[in-house]
């Protein structure tokens, strides 16, 4: 497993296990030690999944050491602003179990950003995280915020898969020392991404399958995974990558399958504005 370093030198790896989506505790709980046991060293989560206490006892049962593991959460609009931001952070850390996370990051760009981004800054100062960063910031958003904050974001954490590859937004990221990290890195199936002929058959040539050449591809161009699933033999498969190469020739045909579009959602359209703002609801947004 490789790791990339941050822009305050803190090692993070490459790949990681995500938990959205994984709504019941149980079934969250025994990801997680699935995850580690097939060697996942990597656990993101959120305040908005609403699973911080189950990848906590998953933590608790593991025979893997804390400090081996990097811990990833976020804060959600409900807790944005200074004061609430603050409080959100202890009580993750109370349901995560531990007393510090790896990173934490603002879930969306949306509200009182720099209120919430100023706790995670203090909470950084003062030893609580070892790195913050922000997710769903558009390249505006992101230099918007580079610019004014005390501390530049270590991560960005955005859709990022073959079919939204965000290359310009990652020039964007790279001038100011922001790691790309992509959430669905295997665009939750969309497009038919398992079975895409040119995946498929870039796959054959390596013996995996196309899931595993999607993110395969994303490693190459030095994008942090966290590819998410509940079942052992999946989350194992999506571990199994990092013993094969793509060659140029197919890096190139991958990248022909970039549409630049989301498959999900617009950060920036002003209906996607109102659902995430207007209840400021801790959901299952991304």
């Amino acid at each position: 497993m490789q790791s990339v370093t941050l822009n305050n030198g803190v090692q993070m790896p490459q790949e990681g296990f995500g938990v959205y989506q994984i709504h019941d505790a149980a079934t969250c709980q025994q990801a997680v030690l699935s995850a580690l046991e097939a060697g996942y060293r990597s656990i993101d989560t959120a305040q908005a999944y609403g699973n911080e206490a189950a990848v906590g006892a998953a933590l608790q049962q593991s025979s893997v050491d804390r400090h081996d593991i990097f811990l990833t959460s976020k804060i959600w609009l409900s807790n944005y602003g200074y004061e609430a931001a603050k409080a959100s952070i202890d009580e993750s850390l109370k349901k995560l179990q531990t007393d510090y996370l790896d990173l934490m990051l603002l879930h969306q760009p949306y509200c009182d950003v720099y209120g919430a981004y100023r706790a995670l800054e203090e909470a950084y100062d003062a030893g609580k995280i070892r790195a913050i960063g922000v997710s769903n910031f558009y390249p505006d958003r992101l230099v918007d915020l580079a610019l004014n904050a005390r501390i530049v974001p270590a991560v960005n954490q955005v859709e990022t898969h073959v079919f939204d590859q965000q290359v310009a937004a990652t020039q964007v990221m790279a001038k100011y020392g922001v790691q790309i990290e992509a959430w669905a890195p295997l665009a939750e199936g969309a497009h038919d991404l398992f079975t895409q002929p040119v995946l498929t058959r870039i796959g054959r040539a390596h013996q995996k399958t196309a899931a595993q050449v999607a993110l395969r591809y994303l490693l190459q161009r030095g994008v942090v995974i966290i590819p998410k699933s509940t079942h052992a033999d999946r989350i194992a498969e999506n571990l199994a990558i990092w013993d094969f190469t793509l060659s140029p020739t197919e890096l190139d045909q991958i990248r022909a399958l970039d549409t630049g579009k989301s498959v999900f959602l617009d950060h920036r359209d002003p209906a996607t504005v109102e659902e995430f703002v207007g209840p400021r609801q801790a959901n299952n947004h991304y």
